[in-house]
């Protein structure tokens, strides 16, 4: 088999699970990473031949893909900033929404040398990300998961960053004394209530941590509560609170934030038009 009929095998395969520009972006996806071929190389040796190994490993990837497992959790990475990550079932698949948090952060600290906090390290893309664009800052992460933080700690090496890593329970208020007082305190926390369980693709649903998508039904701002109780006890004068945030709780969350003693709380709406994140800053007296 070539390469020019094996991805369109793989096209037409995935439309049955896919919309067709989404299938042809995770086809586009796997070509390239078995076999280290751009769009434009794939188009010139159409007519070569598969070797019986690449060709095997590509019906592997399919048979994956057909059992709705996350495209990047096949291939083990995802590209987030820029930065290729390994990932894998202990960590969420990196979103693109999220990069736009990133960069907000950057907007206002650049070029200053912060002390960054981030809650919920996953994959490790938000803490390196910032590392990476603020070299001067010191960021610390923290996560309950040891598979999250092992990940995470092999990306911050593979990336060449530096990263103070914590393995904790956030919402134990005791072991907030390990923690520093940080500039910038940041998270993609779990947001989805359980009840929203009904509405996700059976690719998240199946495969990605619920430990780092889920909080219960009646209290769907609890990781936020938490954060915001810290930051007032310990962000550092002039510091901010940066979030990513469920859509459906832009209003509760903003006014769980002032509740807390916090001002300029603004809430920004991502790529889609969606209520999806939110800067604050303590009250000065």
């Amino acid at each position: 088999m070539t390469i020019g009929e094996i991805y369109e095998s793989i096209v037409s395969r995935l439309g049955t699970i896919y919309e067709s520009r989404e299938a042809s972006s995770v086809a586009d996806l796997i070509m390239e990473s078995r076999l280290g071929l751009t769009r434009v190389d794939r188009l010139l040796q159409r007519n070569v031949p598969l070797s019986e190994p690449q060709e095997t490993q590509l019906r592997a990837d399919l048979a994956a893909l057909l059992q709705n497992r996350p495209v990047q959790y096949v291939l083990g990475e995802a590209w987030f900033d820029g930065l290729l990550l390994k990932v894998n079932e202990h960590v969420l698949v990196p979103r693109p929404e999220t990069e736009e948090l990133i960069h907000w952060i950057v907007e206002d600290m650049h070029p200053s040398a912060p002390l960054i906090l981030d809650v919920g390290t996953g994959s490790g893309n938000i803490p390196i990300a910032l590392k990476q664009r603020l070299p001067a800052s010191e960021v610390h992460t923290v996560d309950i998961s040891p598979g999250a933080i092992s990940l995470a700690g092999s990306n911050a090496e593979g990336q060449g960053t530096a990263l103070h890593f914590h393995e904790i329970d956030f919402l134990d208020e005791a072991t907030w004394t390990e923690l520093p007082d940080p500039d910038v305190l940041v998270s993609n926390p779990p947001y989805i209530a359980e009840s929203e369980k009904g509405d996700m693709h059976p690719r998240v649903l199946t495969y990605e941590p619920h430990l780092a998508l889920f909080v219960p039904d009646g209290d769907p701002l609890l990781f936020f509560r938490k954060i915001a109780r810290f930051a007032s006890l310990r962000l550092n004068r002039g510091g901010a609170v940066y979030l990513e945030i469920n859509e459906a709780l832009g209003p509760s969350t903003k006014a769980l934030l002032e509740g807390e003693g916090f001002s300029e709380v603004v809430l920004r709406k991502d790529m889609q038009g969606k209520d999806r994140m939110i800067r604050a800053r303590l009250k000065t007296k």
